[in-house]
């Protein structure tokens, strides 16, 4: 990685130095080429024993400085998306769910937290939310293609048909009755809580149901007998607490725990890992709900 330096930010100037001199100090790995290149496009550069660096004089000389490793970045981008592009040539990925774009790939799926998942960690994807799709550069196709098993049996898990014929398949079952019963649970946006070991109130915390604000603490004892297939571990000591969703503004301002929670923990305070994610995801609630809005 190159870095620049404007010669007036030197405390000190050895003797006979540039340092005096209107100018920008450059320095990066060493590669011939590189150097060769850089040599061209700045014949009055010299190194500069003292600074480890490359010392280009003039008054603009940051912003050419700057022009130059912007085309020399652009020139990377674009030697990798021929790779790139090349490698999807010789080993293509044949799937429903991938089309060639001018730049890269176009990725159009049902929805699915998996795919989400395995595309965020493909270097310089991203999500188009007007055309409902991902765009991967070609840059990136040896990543992609590492992942794009995963991606694709998501989503066909997700597709509609698959998903409606699954959802017949358990209705009336033990475990239909009992997804409802967790899903009518979970939307009374309560939690049981170690009448000892209690939550702050209005500050992200992460329990079984993820990141959550506590808003009160009833002092409702819990009964066991009752919610025991929801909560394990539940016990007479447990009272109620109610929850919400944080907002993103909250998340943003929340401090990330510098150590794991403890095991068997019911709740505790989220870690940076934790933080990512749940700040992506209210990031985009908030940006449907300001979509929706008249």
């Amino acid at each position: 990685m190159a870095e620049t330096k404007s010669s007036t930010g030197h405390d000190e100037a050895p003797p006979n130095e540039d340092g005096a001199k209107p100018g920008a100090d450059i320095s990066f790995p060493y590669d011939r080429m590189t150097v060769e290149q850089f040599r061209r496009r700045f014949p009055r550069a010299r190194w500069s024993d003292a600074r480890k660096a490359w010392f280009v004089p003039g008054r603009t000389a940051s912003r050419r400085i700057g022009q130059w490793l912007a085309e020399m970045e652009a020139e990377a981008d674009a030697h990798a998306d021929a790779k790139g592009r090349d490698a999807f040539a010789f080993d293509p990925i044949d799937s429903p769910y991938l089309e060639l774009g001018k730049a890269g790939f176009r990725i159009r799926t049902p929805y699915s937290k998996t795919v989400v998942d395995e595309l965020r960690e493909v270097p310089f994807s991203r999500w188009d939310g007007d055309l409902k799709l991902w765009h991967v550069p070609f840059r990136s196709y040896e990543e992609l293609r590492r992942r794009w098993a995963e991606i694709e049996a998501a989503a066909r898990r997700n597709e509609p048909e698959e998903r409606r014929r699954r959802a017949e398949e358990r209705k009336g079952t033990e475990r239909d009755v009992r997804s409802k019963l967790r899903s009518a649970e979970r939307k009374r946006h309560r939690y049981p809580l170690q009448s000892d070991h209690l939550p702050p109130i209005g500050r992200p915390v992460v329990t079984a149901y993820g990141i959550v604000v506590f808003t009160e603490i009833s002092g409702e004892l819990v009964d066991p007998n009752v919610v025991a297939d929801f909560y394990l571990g539940v016990t007479e000591d447990h009272v109620w607490g109610y929850w919400r969703i944080p907002t993103l503004e909250e998340l943003v301002r929340t401090w990330p725990a510098k150590l794991p929670p403890v095991q068997d923990a019911e709740w505790w305070l989220p870690t940076i890992e934790e933080l990512r994610p749940a700040r992506r995801t209210a990031r985009s609630r908030e940006a449907r709900k300001r979509a929706k809005a008249p």
